[in-house]
């Protein structure tokens, strides 16, 4: 058993990390419009009329199962020798990270799908890096260049073309101010992931990424089943254990959350700036195809301009980090927690 484990796990390290990204990224990029269907889908299992494949369902009972998955991979790692090692300081903000990143944002995020379409979900998340930008230089006094300044610019004019203008007659092209409860969602969302990130990047550098990851899911679980309890009562968690929604979120959570997390860790463990950077501007347009390929989700005129502002400005971007990057370096000179929310959107849970 051990020598087939070990073989195994020969195996998986002679995969070159640009496979492991280019999984993750196609799995973070469909997470969107696989979680729209599956709720769609639970259209077809009613229960007293009730859609089993609630919003609220899929993302409590999915965190759950790629809890017990996480769990199972990384139990190793949760001896008590070793949690002591984490300060209490670390305890408390990566407490506050958790419930920010993994009840508050995906609560928002999986709302905003009952809302609007994925595409605009997908391209108002593009809101998610500017702001990141933003704090990096208020909060962090971080510096930046013009290129920096004008990838912003052109990337925040893109979220604005999609969210407030129509196009779909050019030469009457007038400004909608219809910036509905999915949107705003999905701009909240956006800051509070960016915020997440800066503060994962600055100050958990100590907490191993096996304690980093299973205790802001267990935390997220935990805070946003009392949340929804708070707001809508117990009731609303009344078909939560249907077994076509376990079914469902047995294989969400595997593939969704936890292969693909693991697929970009493995994949960050050698790949290069210039690797991460693609993947993150890929993902997006992947996103986008998904969305078509899944939901029959045709992007308005709006959109694609918006689109194609929003990769304008991730090239100059990408442009910009490689100008900027005295050598190219690998991801094994850094700490793995530097680079858990690298920006590829949504992942899932």
């Amino acid at each position: 058993m051990k020598t087939s484990i070990f073989i195994f796990g020969t195996f998986l390290n002679r995969i070159p990390s640009p496979i492991y990204l280019a999984l993750a990224v196609v799995i973070f990029s469909a997470a969107n419009a696989v979680t729209t269907r599956i709720i769609e889908l639970g259209q077809a299992y009613t229960i007293d009329g009730r859609n089993p494949i609630s919003l609220c369902n899929v993302l409590f009972v999915g965190n759950l199962c790629a809890l017990g998955l996480m769990i199972l991979i990384f139990y190793p790692d949760w001896q008590l020798h070793k949690l002591k090692k984490v300060a209490l300081k670390d305890w408390r903000l990566l407490t506050i990270t958790a419930i920010l990143s993994r009840a508050i944002a995906p609560a928002l995020m999986f709302t905003a799908l009952g809302q609007t379409n994925v595409t605009n979900v997908v391209l108002i998340g593009r809101l998610e890096p500017i702001f990141t930008l933003i704090l990096s230089v208020f909060l962090l006094k971080a510096s930046v260049n013009r290129l920096s300044i004008v990838a912003t610019l052109i990337s925040f004019i893109g979220v604005a073309v999609t969210v407030f203008f129509d196009i779909s007659e050019p030469a009457k092209m007038v400004m909608n101010l219809d910036f509905g409860l999915g949107e705003s969602l999905v701009a909240i969302a956006a800051f509070i992931s960016a915020i997440t990130t800066i503060l994962s990047k600055q100050q958990l550098q100590s907490i191993p990424v096996s304690i980093f990851t299973v205790y802001r899911s267990l935390v997220g679980t935990f805070v946003f089943f009392w949340m929804a309890v708070i707001l809508y009562g117990f009731h609303h968690f009344v078909d939560v254990f249907a077994p076509i929604l376990w079914q469902w979120m047995l294989v969400y959570g595997a593939i969704i959350v936890v292969l693909g997390q693991l697929a970009w860790l493995a994949g960050l463990k050698s790949a290069s700036f210039i690797q991460i950077n693609l993947a993150s501007l890929v993902t997006p347009i992947l996103a986008i195809i998904f969305a078509y390929l899944i939901l029959q989700e045709t992007p308005t005129e709006s959109q694609y301009l918006g689109g194609i502002l929003l990769l304008l400005g991730a090239i100059l971007s990408f442009i910009d980090n490689l100008q900027t990057s005295k050598r190219e370096q690998t991801v094994k000179s850094l700490n793995p927690r530097q680079l858990m929310d690298t920006d590829v959107g949504f992942r899932g849970i």
